[in-house]
Parts: C-alpha cells; structure tokens; sequence
C-alpha cells in the first residue's frame, strides 16, 4: 500500500464508498463517535453514507436511536445507545478535567456541580425535555455573556456524568432529557482495558487505515496509552507499514482493483478528516488553510477519490438550497458534470432543490 492508497481504503472504511445500505444508527455505531457540534451538518455526515434523508435521520435523533452528548473529547458526538454507556466510563474523567476547570472560573466547584446535577434530574424527570436556556433559567442563572459559558460547562458536566443527553428538538433549538429515560443502563461493565480494546477496534475498523497517534487524537488518550493497547489487539487487525510509520486497518477490508471514481461533498467536520492526527493522505498541504483554520474550524469539504478538491456552503432558501463551490485548481469543462454529480445526494436528503452558483 502507498499513500495514494490510504485515502480510497479510508472510504471504504468510513462507507463513504457505499457497497450496502444502512440505516442511520448503523453509521454512527460503525463509527463509534461521529463529531457533531455543527447540529445540522453533522446529520449530513449521517446521511452522506447511507440512503436515509434529513427528516429520518432527525427522528433516528429525537427517538434516542442516535444519542447526541459530549464524550471523548470536549464536543458534541453522535453515539449509539448500545455504547453511550461504556464509552462514558471511559472518557469521561479525562473530559471532564476541561469542564471542571471552565466551571471555577465562575465560582463552580463540584459541590455546585453535583447541587445543579440534583435540579437538572428533578427539572427532567418524567421525559420533560427543556432546552439549555429553560434550565438556566429554573437554576436562577441569568442569561449573560459570561454566564453562558457558565451554563455550557454545568450541561457538559451533567453529560459526562451520565446525567442527561439531547432530547428532542425543540423547533430548532436543542434540549436535554435524562438519558437513563432514553436508554436503560447496561447490566455489566467493561474495565477499563477491555473498553480501550473495544474502542480501539472499532477506531481501525471504521477509520483505518490509521496510526496510533491518529487514534490517539481521536480517543483523547495519551499515545502511550494508545500504543499499548493496539499491542493487545494487534492479531485482530492487519498493519502495514510506509516510510517507517505503521498503520492499522480491519482484516478484510476490499481491495483497492475494486475502486471506482467518485466525489463527495462532505459537512465540516467530517471524520474523514478530522478523525486523524495528520491528514496529508487527504490534500495537499499549501491548501490547508483553506481546509480548516489554526483554531480547529473545519470547513465543508469537496471530495474526488478520496482527496480534498475543494470547499463549499450550503444556503437554505425557501423553496431550495443555494451550493457555492471554491476549487482549488480549474477543472475541464468536460469533467464539471461528474464533479457535481456528488451534490445529488444531498439534494435527495434534503429533499428540496439545489442550485449551484
């Protein structure tokens, strides 16, 4: 395997390179965490891999078949039910290191913590599904600039305890409910190797091929940590090794004769990029601050065989969406309907018309 390569088995193991139909918990399951603090691009990223349209994937969202919470890292993910659990025993200590600093600089200490807990389970009892500024509000924190840092570190923390997640929206707006009221507790626990080893595989899985310091990154734990857990499960993955550097993937992953062309317009944020520590298989990197700024924004992104061509927005109109496209080099006239061939299939999930401008 060479470079090149690594970005089209990338597809493959993210079903970018659609070969089945699945539906949308299937994705984020696969996945394992699916970064999605921009609410409705992050639904696309769902819907970029499966047949499902905008509309299915929020109900698979508001029904708690999809659970939306903060977990390995300090943002928003997409899990599934069946490993919010497990995985919020795992990461969240590590996570909740960042909160509980954000929380003392307002005069939160985890005595308060725990007491805003306390309010936030009776306010939420019975699937009463309130909104952060409805919270706030019965907790007597006045809405603020300041406070409203304030309140997003009380909700994380109640999240990473296991407290709450998303309930259903609310208009367009986000609430919470108590996730014990969207999915029972599991009987038995994982400790916590057997929980790295889980979250391992299913990172090469579903990412590879990638290296430990890509996983690392992913994970939120430490690249010692990282590398001593894929030693434990190095016999139920395939490595390969370029310049050096050694690289993880699932056994039976297709075979690259088998790749077909094809382009993408993936959200920002996408795990196809922002999944990985380095991302040079991806595009060049004069290009990267076009790409995803030094603070960590992620743009939407223009795929062609794996490699990032260029970025565009999306404008919702009332009657259909406006798609602006910045390429990074001219491409031939003869090429351009191929190349916008991949807005099809958002246009499909959104179910409205898509000019191109």
């Amino acid at each position: 395997m060479t470079h090149e390569e690594i970005s089209h088995y990338r597809l493959v193991s993210q079903k970018l390179y659609k070969t089945s139909s699945c539906l949308p918990q299937e994705i984020v399951k696969h996945l394992g965490a699916m970064q999605a603090q921009d609410y409705a691009m992050a639904k696309w990223a769902i819907g970029s891999r499966c047949d499902a349209g905008e509309k299915e994937i929020e109900e698979a969202i508001n029904s708690g078949k999809i659970i939306r919470t903060h977990i390995l890292r300090p943002t928003w993910h997409f899990v599934s039910p069946d490993d919010i659990y497990w995985m919020l025993d795992l990461s969240a200590p590590q996570v909740k290191r960042f909160t509980s600093s954000a929380a003392k600089k307002y005069g939160f200490d985890e005595k308060k913590l725990n007491q805003a807990n306390t309010s936030i389970e009776k306010l939420l009892a019975g699937n009463n599904h309130l909104t952060r500024d409805e919270i706030m509000q019965e907790l007597g924190i006045k809405k603020t600039s300041s406070a409203d840092f304030l309140s997003a570190a009380i909700m994380m923390n109640a999240e990473l305890d296991g407290l709450v997640c998303n309930g259903e929206m609310k208009g367009k707006q986000i609430t919470y409910a108590l996730l014990e009221e969207r999915v029972s507790k599991p009987n038995s626990k994982l400790n916590k190797e057997e929980a790295l080893a889980k979250l391992a595989l299913r990172y090469f899985e579903s990412h590879g091929p990638a290296t430990a310091l890509d996983f690392s990154w992913w994970s939120g734990f430490a690249p010692t940590i990282c590398q001593k857990t894929i030693n434990a499960i190095e016999l139920q993955l395939n490595r390969i090794t370029i310049d050096n550097q050694q690289y993880w993937l699932k056994k039976d992953i297709n075979n690259t004769d088998n790749f077909r062309e094809s382009v993408h317009f993936l959200p920002a944020f996408d795990e196809i990029l922002i999944s990985y520590k380095t991302r040079e298989a991806s595009f060049q990197t004069d290009h990267q601050s076009k790409v995803f700024t030094n603070n960590g924004i992620f743009k939407p992104i223009i795929l062609e065989n794996g490699k990032v061509i260029g970025i565009w927005k999306r404008t919702i109109k009332k009657d259909h969406a406006k798609i602006e496209t910045e390429l990074f080099k001219e491409i031939e006239s003869n090429k351009k309907h191929i190349l916008f061939e991949g807005i099809k299939s958002f246009e499909t999930y959104l179910g409205t018309k898509i000019v191109i401008e």
